[in-house]
């Protein structure tokens, strides 16, 4: 109706001007008639590496639900390897330092017996200044030093942890060497020795097995070179 009726108006006005008015009448019916499509801003296409999950699945092509898919594939692998590696890193931690049977339990537990032991603070001074440390190594760093210990099993499914480790006080420095062993029936190790070693000084055994009637980590007797139980 208003295409009719614009038209007839410019015949009111004076033949030169209708020209001009014509003009402007077909460029503003072709602007707002084009005005939607051309104030909507054009979207970057959608990529595994780009997208932020703002454009709706509709609106997306095969080749941009095929992207979206793909990060999204990539986003869950990634949270499961993570979760996966977080978990060893918490058994890790637990069994090797955490926990009460950890190898460094058991080194805390040595060294705090030796600090307390006369015989040793006589031999290496005063027990708040003997420091303890693992294997000499390029850290200079002695706390860094790696402490040696190894766990095995025997034919009679005992577990025996060997360690050794350095302590140095303000008189005298030394060695520690400790055994415990683990039978089938128990839950947990028990000493077999844990004993000091200055040079030029007798050993001194802060735990002994073997002089111990009552320990559970007492030797076998031997008859004909058999171990009885």
């Amino acid at each position: 109706m208003n295409s009719l009726v614009r038209p007839l108006s410019i015949l009111k006005y004076p033949p030169s001007l209708r020209p001009v008015l014509a003009a402007r009448l077909y460029a503003t019916e072709t602007g707002l008639g084009t005005s939607n499509a051309s104030s909507r801003p054009r979207r970057k296409a959608v990529t595994p590496f780009n997208d932020d999950g703002r454009v709706p699945w509709g609106e997306l092509s095969g080749k941009e639900k095929a992207a979206r898919a793909t990060q999204q594939t990539f986003n869950f692998s990634f949270i499961i390897i993570g979760a996966i590696l977080t978990t060893g890193v918490a058994y890790v931690m637990y069994t090797e330092v955490f926990s009460l049977d950890s190898k460094t339990s058991h080194f805390n537990r040595a060294f705090d017996q030796l600090r307390k032991d006369p015989r040793c603070t006589e031999l290496l001074g005063n027990s708040k200044k003997i420091t303890a440390y693992g294997e000499p190594t390029w850290n200079k760093w002695r706390r860094a030093r790696p402490i040696a210990s190894t766990i095995r099993k025997d034919q009679y499914g005992t577990e025996h942890l060997i360690m050794h480790f350095n302590v140095e006080g303000p008189l005298d420095k030394g060695v520690v060497n400790m055994h415990m062993i683990k039978k089938p029936s128990n839950s947990e190790f028990v000493y077999k020795y844990l004993a000091l070693d200055v040079k030029g000084h007798q050993r001194i055994y802060l735990e002994n097995a073997d002089a111990s009637p009552d320990s559970p980590a007492k030797s076998k007797t031997k008859f004909f070179g058999v171990s009885w139980r």
